[in-house]
This record gives C-alpha cells, sequence and structure tokens, in this order.
C-alpha cells in the first residue's frame, strides 16, 4: 500500500542552499529509520507570499 509524508521548510535570503540540504537530510533519516525500501515518488512545490516571492518549499514522497 502507498503512502505519503509531507515535509515543509521556511526558506530565507542567503540560507536557501543549507535550509535545502537540511531539508535532504531531514527526509533521508525518515527514510532510514522507517527502513523504507521503495520510493515512488518526490516532488517539490514552493510557496509564495502576496509579493510572489518564493518564501518556502514543500517535499512530498510517496513509498510503500
Amino acid at each position: 500500500m502507498a503512502k505519503v509524508k509531507t515535509f515543509g521548510s521556511q526558506l530565507r535570503i542567503f540560507h536557501v542552499t543549507e535550509e535545502l540540504e537540511i531539508l535532504d537530510k531531514t527526509v533521508n533519516e525518515f527514510i532510514k529509520k522507517n527502513k523504507i525500501k521503495k520510493v515512488i515518488s518526490v516532488s517539490d512545490s514552493t510557496t509564495a507570499n502576496v509579493d510572489g516571492g518564493t518564501i518556502g518549499v514543500i517535499r512530498v514522497i510517496a513509498y510503500e
């Protein structure tokens, strides 16, 4: 049975690379901790403020 897990991260100016690395680490730790053998899909989407500036990222993984 497929399951879905969502992760989120705020993006701050001049810290985006660091924050994306932390998000990657968090997702990888989740996969390792839960002994996930098969990842079906990974998808990223950004969130924006009222001015259209990117302020966050949402990562969704589908797995078995």
